[in-house]
């Protein structure tokens, strides 16, 4: 118990306000196109104003470390092996093997990482770490693909143009290369939109549990079992094979590239899986259960690891 009860401080507000959330679609209070609408603000408002932010006020040179390379490696194995059952045992189309593979490999490194890290670790610099190598590498690839205008050069160099969060992505790297730093009224104002990404996501993710059709026997099922369990157990294990027998990382370094990878699923995958209409059940279901478990796996991990 002792290992679980610092991590319970870090889901109980993902729980609380998805619960809202829930209590909000059921009432009706914000009407049928609430899920639509709250969606939308969170990824063309508030999340480019929050990742524009996190990443100019981070160096670029912080994700190039042994670390990272243990941690990009389990994300690999675990996106390569959403990406394969989807196609092989699913049948799934590009836009939904996109999400599929984001669900398996893509952790909740913000607003849980960083409660998480606090409490296990005493430390959450590997956040940030983490939030780069995601948001510079994975989230361009799964975009440009949920773009669906095509592979060409026209249209990956036009992407970022398109779509918010990648503009916000490159403008906020181009920000922290050169040291740029905004008004301080342009900066309070970013904060307080990101500030909303979070809780308006997870309002969004809760109101979608409300009425939701029914999952499809078996087919559905499994590819949600099987995402998590990519998810919260084969990615931790894989970045542990590589930190402990590859790279032969120090007790600390392993103890944080295992805890992070073993994080859930991000509310983001929701959001994105919303906004392109792909996937959309996968990547709720995923956020949902993957949180569930990874409170054991996370519990385990910390005791085994941390004991060591």
């Amino acid at each position: 118990m002792h290992a679980l009860h610092p991590l319970l401080s870090g889901f109980a507000p993902i729980w609380a306000l998805t619960g809202v959330g829930y209590l909000v679609g059921r009432s009706g209070l914000l009407g049928p196109q609430a899920e639509a609408v709250l969606s939308r603000f969170v990824f063309h408002v508030a999340m480019p104003a929050a990742l524009f932010l996190m990443i100019a006020r981070t160096p670029l040179e912080r994700f190039a470390n042994a670390s990272m390379l243990a941690f990009a490696a389990g994300t690999a194995f675990a996106t390569g092996l959403g990406l394969l059952a989807g196609r092989l045992l699913f049948h799934r189309k590009p836009g939904e093997l996109a999400i599929g593979g984001m669900a398996a490999g893509y952790v909740n490194s913000a607003n849980l990482g960083i409660p998480v890290a606090m409490q296990v670790l005493g430390d959450a610099s590997f956040v940030a770490a983490v939030v780069l190598f995601q948001i510079l590498f994975v989230t361009p690839a799964v975009l440009a693909v949920l773009d669906g205008r095509g592979a060409g050069l026209r249209a990956l160099l036009t992407l970022p143009l398109r779509n918010p969060v990648l503009l916000a992505t490159a403008l906020g790297a181009v920000a922290s290369a050169t040291g740029l730093h905004l008004p301080a009224e342009l900066n309070h104002s970013c904060e307080l939109l990101g500030g909303a990404g979070v809780p308006t996501a997870l309002i969004a993710l809760g109101i979608s549990l409300h009425n939701r059709p029914p999952a499809d026997a078996g087919s559905r099922r499994a590819e949600v079992g099987l995402t998590v369990l990519v998810k919260t157990l084969v990615q931790p294990l894989a970045a542990y094979a590589v930190a402990a027998f590859v790279l032969h990382l120090p007790p600390h370094q392993l103890l944080t590239v295992v805890l992070f990878s073993a994080l859930p699923t991000a509310q983001n995958v929701y959001v994105y899986a919303r906004e392109y209409g792909q996937g959309t059940a996968l990547a709720r279901d995923a956020v949902l259960w993957s949180t569930l478990v990874s409170m054991a796996t996370l519990s385990v991990i910390s005791w085994s690891l941390g004991s060591a």
